[in-house]
């Protein structure tokens, strides 16, 4: 899987301290910004027909990178945009939700069924660390922090599944639907529960090829 080169080469303060793996301050101007041209372009993207040209103009406009073949079905709610980076020929049924505080880097032939959320994004557990960011005029604003997800080849990840933060799922692995994945799933498994766990190689055994 090639990791495209991001949007991100010059980035502010706070945009730093996320991939730097700090606490950041997601109200700070220049994400929130980052943020609205995402939020608009999405609800750009849903108001159109799906099988609107225009659909995938907007997807090269609002992602870090993506491939020859990009298919969201929509709705979709994605938080940057430019932290997300595509390969070839992916495909995502209804509601896709992609928190990208975090890079988020997805490979080639990947599907996501309907309902899936990808969120790289979290806060500290400890209540008073959620609101330490305090600036000189009093004013407090919630801090994050973030890690990347990575989705190599060939993954499918079926229904209502989560992905969360400092995941990476191996090339060709299938995720159950109903999911809720935490730890780094190996290449080649199906794996499925909450929390998702692998549970078997999958095998020349699974062929369905009997019924093409």
């Amino acid at each position: 899987m090639e990791i495209q080169k991001d949007k991100t080469q010059e980035i502010g303060s706070e945009e730093a301290k996320i991939f730097a793996g700090r606490l950041f301050d997601a109200a700070m101007p220049e994400l929130r910004e980052k943020k609205h041209k995402a939020h608009m372009l999405c609800q750009r993207y849903n108001a159109l027909d799906e099988y609107s040209g225009e659909r995938q103009e907007i997807l090269r406009e609002l992602l870090g990178s993506m491939g020859k073949r990009c298919h969201m079905q929509g709705p979709i709610q994605i938080n940057y945009g430019c932290h997300t980076f595509i390969g070839e020929n992916f495909a995502a049924n209804f509601n896709l939700t992609v928190m990208d505080d975090g890079r988020i880097t997805i490979g080639n032939h990947v599907m996501l069924g309907p309902n899936v959320s990808l969120l790289a994004t979290a806060h500290p557990l400890i209540p008073e660390e959620r609101f330490a960011m305090e600036y000189p005029d009093g004013h407090k604003s919630v801090s994050e922090y973030a890690e990347e997800i990575v989705i190599e080849d060939d993954v499918w990840i079926a229904s209502n599944t989560v992905v969360c933060g400092g995941v990476r799922i191996g090339k060709g692995a299938v995720i159950g639907a109903g999911s809720v994945v935490v730890k780094d799933i190996p290449a080649g498994y199906i794996a499925y529960g909450n929390p998702c766990l692998p549970r078997r190689a999958i095998t020349e055994a699974d062929s369905m090829m009997h019924l093409l």
